[in-house]
């Protein structure tokens, strides 16, 4: 009987997984086959962005300072190993959500390497820029920094939900979107992306999240009686 009440519960996740899916694929899709053609009006839109960026930040030493240092602490490595991991470890350890922080771990992984096969398909040069500030390596669509760290916020307000209470998941989220916001931002003043490639990354990094979110909850891993309480929707005394 558990059986045949499981199946309709792990096809509505599978069906919940795929719309999310879908509804991030479609436009990222067509945003990656506009960058990919060189359509015009995107191509002046990203050009004239790019120029009056970079520009605001030739012009303000101050600006360039804050916005190489930025471009340091907001690298993807560090935020992995810095805030995602360690949060994963908090979750499992602190909190006792294992499961939570398995599809953590997993989505994180996924994030990753999904953005960096786009990369590798679309294929984008990086935006050319008079005298530019560093050197930047690697494709440019979309931006690996606004990617990951997209990721790593959107991970990070799902996996301690549980734990915050409304107050604290507000505070969170409110920096986890300046967060992202102001990485976008130093992609463009440093010169390393164009309007379109940190756009992909935001949609890229938080609907990839929330379509495996949507995906796990109310997943449990295969466990004995003794265990078997703890699942995706345990949900722990909120603190804060």
């Amino acid at each position: 009987m558990g059986g045949m009440e499981g199946h309709p519960t792990r096809l509505r996740r599978l069906t919940r997984a795929v719309v999310y899916a879908v509804a991030v694929a479609v436009p990222l899709a067509v945003l990656a086959f506009l960058v990919r053609t060189k359509f015009d009006p995107l191509a002046d839109l990203d050009q004239r962005v790019s120029v009056a960026a970079t520009d605001l930040t030739r012009s303000h030493d101050e600006l360039l300072s804050l916005a190489q240092a930025w471009e340091l602490i907001s690298q993807p490595w560090v935020m992995y190993a810095v805030v995602g991991v360690p949060l994963c470890l908090l979750a499992w350890f602190r909190f006792h959500l294992r499961t939570r922080a398995m599809w953590a771990l997993a989505t994180m992984a996924t994030g990753w390497l999904v953005a960096v096969a786009l990369k590798l398909l679309v294929q984008r040069a990086r935006p050319a820029i008079e005298d530019p500030f560093a050197v930047h390596h690697g494709y440019s669509f979309p931006s690996g920094h606004a990617a990951n760290n997209a990721i790593v916020v959107t991970v990070v307000l799902l996996l301690l939900r549980p734990v915050l209470g409304v107050t604290a998941r507000r505070v969170l989220l409110a920096v986890g979107v300046l967060w992202v916001l102001v990485t976008c931002v130093d992609r463009l003043l440093m010169g390393a992306h164009y309007l379109s490639d940190v756009t992909a990354g935001v949609l890229l990094g938080c609907g990839l999240v929330v379509a495996s979110y949507a995906g796990y909850v109310g997943w449990s891993p295969p466990s004995t009686p003794a265990t078997s309480k703890e699942s995706s929707d345990d949900v722990p005394h909120p603190v804060g």
